[in-house]
């Protein structure tokens, strides 16, 4: 009997001896993370071992869950994404974790991609029709316009870098494992957890102003371009620019992009050709070459929108959580980042310099306006047709993050969802997204300079997704493993991003101002 007394005596002083050492442990670790000095997720207080386990839980098991949930009769409880997230960020094919059927795997609705494939997305997002301002920046910089070609691949394939190691954590084996899933999730981890859900909705505001800012910049080069191929036509740019957003229209009924999806690599490769024949022609007239206009010199006024030029032609960061979390071996994103990046450096810089050589002084906001009559008709109509098949693909990521945000964040949506129990698409969500893309007609019919508005975009949303947020989050997040020359670094591109975005953006704005005041075309 006294033996029974004394091991229940144990066992009560045992179990409140954890009990009182659990509380001070999660209090100490509270207090820490307010001071910043522990990554606060959402699972804030459960050790490394408990975070181990919830990532393989998360990773590996949560298929399931969500499969019996389905089965019983509806999803798990506290199962849907975090505020502010969206398909856009996770993965290309949109799927959601709770749109999984019954007896399907995790395999089959997200297929892994290789390394050349990712590697290919990079190249489209960075090689694509923008680089036709490049050589207008170069007008403004000179050499120091070409230096920062190469600096802007080197900083953005950093950033690209460290925004990826903000998604893993060490577990207490020191193993990295993938506690995040989105840009989204890593703004939210930094806010924690005074403000759990602030930094994904910076990231999606600054997400929406460049997806619609690039539909917008599509729809201005279309009526830029074709003005300029039919310069005989009594049409205007703004003409031009209703009748390309009308043939843009349908993109309101689009539910997924399936439909427009097989045009990609067929654009890509037309635009791959369209590069390689305006070099042809630059290499042609070699000899008239105007070496001595490359200075050193720079144009103060205008160098700060050739900044935001370059770096609105290197953002690719929206989308890199999805795209390595989708690879068959996420080992191998370092190398695949820097051999694209690489090559989109020699590219762009060879591309810049050679059609600069070529029309000097002459030359404009966007390069193939230089190229005589005879071929730039056709060349203007293979970029106007890529422009208009390029458009649905940001249009699209926009009314995602915007439908996530307003409409359908579980029950926590500021207005109705636009979707009806059947899943299609209501009158008034349809009018919504006529609604936008008569907005970037508007934009792209009042502001019709390319140049200036892809500088203010790079300079606002560009500097920030790929200089200012990576830096930031990895300093926060990463700050207990940093040598001290990743902190220079992370400091370093943070404060020269931050007077870039700021010089950029005054100067764009002023560029807009003077030409709306003087009715400037070019």
């Amino acid at each position: 009997m006294a033996h029974l007394i004394r091991h229940k005596l144990s066992n009560k002083l045992t179990n409140a001896a954890h009990t009182v050492s659990n509380k001070s442990q999660a209090k100490v670790s509270g207090v820490f993370a307010r001071l910043g000095f522990q990554a606060a997720t959402d699972e804030e207080g459960v050790g490394f071992a408990e975070c181990d386990d919830l990532d393989y839980d998360y990773r590996h098991g949560m298929q399931m869950d969500v499969l019996q949930g389905e089965e019983e009769g509806g999803p798990l409880e506290g199962e849907g994404e975090l505020d502010g997230d969206s398909h856009y960020q996770r993965d290309g094919t949109g799927i959601g974790p709770t749109s999984l059927k019954t007896g399907g795997s995790l395999d089959e609705d997200k297929p892994q991609i290789t390394t050349w494939e990712a590697g290919w997305n990079v190249t489209n997002a960075i090689q694509g029709m923008f680089v036709l301002g490049l050589p207008y920046a170069i007008l403004h910089g000179g050499y120091l316009g070409l230096f920062l070609i190469i600096f802007a691949a080197v900083v953005c394939c950093y950033t690209g870098k460290i925004l990826i190691a903000c998604l893993y954590e060490d577990n207490e084996d020191g193993i990295k494992v993938r506690v995040r899933d989105s840009y989204v999730d890593i703004a939210n981890a930094c806010c924690a957890p005074r403000f759990p859900a602030l930094g994904g909705h910076v990231v999606n505001v600054a997400q929406i102003i460049e997806l619609v800012m690039t539909c917008i910049l599509y729809v201005v080069v279309s009526g830029n371009l074709m003005v300029n191929s039919f310069p005989g036509f009594p049409i205007s740019q703004k003409a031009w620019s209703v009748l390309a957003t009308v043939a843009l229209l349908p993109c309101a009924f689009l539910k997924n992009l399936k439909a427009v999806s097989k045009f990609s690599l067929l654009c890509t490769v037309a635009h791959f050709i369209i590069n390689i024949l305006v070099i042809a022609y630059c290499l042609s007239r070699a000899r008239d070459w105007a070496w001595d206009k490359v200075k050193f010199y720079i144009d103060v006024k205008k160098f700060p929108i050739s900044i935001g030029i370059i770096v609105f032609s290197y953002t690719s960061q929206i989308f890199l959580p999805s795209l390595e979390g989708n690879m068959q071996k996420p080992s191998e994103f370092h190398c695949m980042m820097e051999w694209t990046h690489i090559a989109a450096c020699v590219l762009k810089g060879l591309f810049a310099l050679v059609a600069y050589l070529t029309w000097a002084d002459a030359t404009k906001e966007v390069i193939t306006d230089n190229l005589p009559s005879t071929i730039r008709a056709v060349v203007n109509l293979f970029l106007v047709s890529k422009a208009l098949l390029s458009y649905p693909l940001p249009f699209f990521a926009a009314v995602e993050v915007l439908e996530k945000s307003f409409f359908q964040d579980g029950g926590r949506a500021i207005f109705p969802d636009c979707y009806g129990p059947n899943g299609q698409l209501k009158s008034w969500g349809l009018g919504l997204r006529i609604g936008l893309v008569v907005f970037t007609l508007l934009m792209a019919v009042f502001v019709p300079h390319f140049a200036l508005l892809m500088g203010l975009t790079g300079s606002l949303t560009g500097a920030g997704l790929c200089f200012l947020l990576p830096s930031l989050f990895h300093l926060k997040l990463q700050w207990r493993n940093l040598l001290w020359h990743h902190v220079f670094f992370d400091v370093a591109i943070f404060v020269i991003g931050g007077i870039c975005a700021i010089s950029g953006f005054i100067h764009s704005v002023e560029g807009l101002i003077e030409a709306y005041r003087y009715n400037i075309h070019d």
